[in-house]
């Protein structure tokens, strides 16, 4: 019996071999995906900076700056006008975590779903509100808008986000404006979302 279980590969101190592709999952970047994403505070352009956020910006900082994911932050602060935007793009790689075939585009279709997710019923803890959701137009066929109206003491902060998935990279850009409190406002929606799918525009093109 041990003989018959050991040629079986049975016995219980054999284990298992761990997937491999042959088992259908994928485990390398396939044709078409991207290995890397653009740095964020460049590859926003300073046409789109000058339009959306005019005058003199404040700040400008970089979160994350390493080959697959960036994040760039622009805040406009300069009474009447407080406006913050914030661009991040990730290439996802692939990982036995994802769904699917555990592809790197599967990985990113898998964080798309969920910042949807998040963005239409946000966890409780956050209160934040749910957001009403939008078209991106010319963004691809996975893309949306999202806007969002948060009450914080005596101000009204709206901020509209933007979501685009392309192959395996996800990029994701806010742009926030008061719109009134503290002197400031106010900032129409029509120009934040204008501006959030401007930058959008901009990493996208970048990435190609």
């Amino acid at each position: 019996l041990v003989l018959v279980l050991g040629l079986t590969g049975n016995l219980p101190w054999q284990g298992h071999p761990a997937p491999s592709a042959s088992d259908g999952l994928v485990t390398t970047f396939q044709p078409g995906e991207f290995r890397s994403v653009p740095n964020s505070c460049q590859a926003v352009s300073a046409a789109t900076v000058g339009q959306y956020l005019p005058g003199k910006v404040s700040r400008v900082a970089q979160s994350l700056s390493g080959a697959t994911q960036s994040e760039c932050t622009w805040t406009l602060d300069a009474r009447p006008d407080f406006r913050v935007l914030t661009v991040n793009s990730q290439a996802y790689t692939p990982s036995l975590l994802s769904s699917g075939d555990g592809s790197a585009t599967f990985g990113a279709i898998d964080a798309y779903a969920q910042e949807l997710q998040t963005l239409q019923d946000p966890p409780r803890a956050s209160r934040a509100p749910r957001a009403q959701l939008g078209a991106a137009v010319g963004l691809g066929r996975d893309a949306f808008t999202a806007l969002q109206v948060f009450h914080v003491g005596g101000d009204t902060i709206d901020e509209v986000t933007v979501v685009v998935r392309d192959r395996n990279v996800l990029i994701i850009v806010t742009m926030q404006g008061q719109q009134h409190g503290g002197g400031f406002g106010p900032v129409p929606v029509a120009t934040l979302r204008a501006g959030a799918l401007a930058a959008a525009h901009d990493v996208l093109a970048g990435i190609h």
